[in-house]
């Protein structure tokens, strides 16, 4: 298992030290897909839901996820973010 970097030779999982790495462009990009009924679509198109605008909540929480994805994926370093766009095609 030594070819993964965050399992030890016993076989453990690990957080990879990366003091001594240099800073390096990264970019990430993530695709997702949503099925609802039509009239679940009708109300996002026409911004008529109950809940607001489905469309801005979505792109607020796509931000606040990036932002927080050193917390939710485990063994992830925190990495400082320069930007982050979210895209919504419905």
């Amino acid at each position: 298992m030594s070819e993964l970097t965050h399992i030890d030779p016993a076989g453990n999982a690990r957080m990879v030290e990366v003091s001594d790495k240099p800073v390096s462009r990264r970019e990430a990009v993530a695709e997702g897909f949503i099925a609802m009924s039509a009239e679940a679509l009708r109300k996002v198109v026409e911004r008529s839901s109950k809940k607001g605008d489905v469309l801005a909540v979505a792109q607020l929480a796509g931000i606040g996820g990036a932002k927080q994805t050193g917390n939710l994926i485990p063994l992830c370093h925190p990495i400082p973010l320069t930007g982050v766009t979210v895209e919504l095609e419905v």
